[in-house]
């Protein structure tokens, strides 16, 4: 089980950063509930990003969820996992739609860091187990101040 504070509810059309902050207005809704767990760090740098499925949960809502695998994002130089979280077990055919999401998802991103001048090399790796995620990502340091580069 982990902790997941909600950033993005479900069906939102904001992108919004661990610090709350906009990141863009997305011209698609997202299909999930996208937050981060506060206490780990991903190797961006950055909280590790974490997707919970079912209903939609409001902006700053905290659950404690099974992490049931997670999907890989690679871009500028870093690496991102995206926890997949659901009470219930995430079917073949749901974990190849969540990588088809992902891989739209970086298709955008990458259009996006086009126009803000920044590399356009994102791609998505795929679904991983959800272990080998938190064995990536580490403990939070209480002096955490968020991300070494801008998102």
């Amino acid at each position: 089980m982990v902790e997941v504070v909600i950033e993005i509810p479900r069906w939102s059309f904001l992108k919004r950063g661990s610090r709350g902050a906009i990141d863009f207005v997305s011209p698609l809704p997202c299909p999930c509930n996208y937050g981060s767990v506060p206490d780990r760090v991903g190797l961006e740098g950055d909280l590790l990003d974490a997707v919970v499925l079912g209903p939609r949960l409001a902006r700053g809502t905290r659950v404690r969820v099974p992490a049931r695998g997670a999907v890989g994002l690679a871009e500028r130089g870093l690496y991102d996992d995206k926890l997949i979280c659901s009470r219930t077990p995430v079917s073949a055919a749901a974990r190849k739609r969540w990588v088809a999401f992902f891989r739209l998802y970086i298709t955008m991103k990458r259009g996006l860091n086009m126009l803000r001048g920044l590399p356009t090399d994102g791609s998505c790796t795929g679904w991983g187990e959800a272990e080998a995620a938190l064995g990536r990502s580490r403990p939070r340091d209480p002096d955490w101040r968020g991300p070494p580069v801008p998102f």
